[in-house]
């Protein structure tokens, strides 16, 4: 119920395509790979899936620096502005939310991780600082979403991508989603080797259209 008021708070309202399809995937559990541009609600439905997640399956003698969801983007725009999603969505629920990014403040960021984290917004660079230090621990990660993997690709940031996911638990024991402007061939390897059995789904409707 929590979840549903911070939605009614922002006036959610309505599910858009990429939501319609994917939120009943993804709330079973199962990996999903989303073909979906910026602006789509993709957002709201992986930060759904996490905050519902999260809140029925409790968890309590959690480390300092772990965290349940991580979330990969590849600027630190993007990064921010989904951290700023997931504390509207969830103002309601009590969840501890940190971004990370480079180019700011590396010891205030660090000291968020001073204690249990719910949902770990990050640029790969910065997350992979972090753990490299190790003020992160990737080990008890439960859900990966992997956002606008294309822009990922095109910035050079797969390896780093490969070396975070290299520390998260094997693909079969978490939840890994990807969404991408475009499903070619180099996204789907890359989906392959992350995922595990992915469903797919495609949405070319932004919120506009609905």
């Amino acid at each position: 119920a929590d979840v549903q008021f911070g939605l009614q708070d922002i006036g959610f309202e309505y599910c858009t395509p990429i939501q319609q399809q994917a939120l009943p995937i993804l709330l079973t559990g199962k990996d999903l790979a989303g073909k979906a541009q910026t602006g789509t609600g993709k957002t709201a439905a992986f930060l759904l899936t996490a905050f519902t997640h999260i809140l029925n399956h409790p968890k309590t003698d959690r480390a300092p620096g772990s965290c349940r969801v991580l979330v990969l983007a590849p600027t630190r725009e993007l990064a921010i502005q989904i951290h700023k999603d997931a504390e509207e969505i969830g103002k309601f629920t009590g969840l501890y939310n940190v971004v990370v990014f480079g180019g700011m403040d590396h010891e205030k960021q660090r000291e968020e991780l001073d204690r249990p984290v719910d949902i770990l917004i990050g640029t790969p660079g910065r997350i992979i600082d972090y753990s490299r230090s190790r003020h992160l621990d990737l080990s008890a990660d439960e859900i990966l979403v992997i956002d606008e993997a294309d822009r990922m690709l095109d910035m050079g940031f797969i390896p780093d991508v490969r070396r975070i996911v290299a520390q998260l638990p094997k693909r079969e024991e978490r939840q890994t989603m990807l969404f991408s402007a475009t499903l070619d061939e180099s996204i789907l390897k890359l989906a392959a080797s992350f995922q595990n059995n992915p469903e797919m789904v495609e949405s070319e409707i932004g919120r506009a259209h609905v």
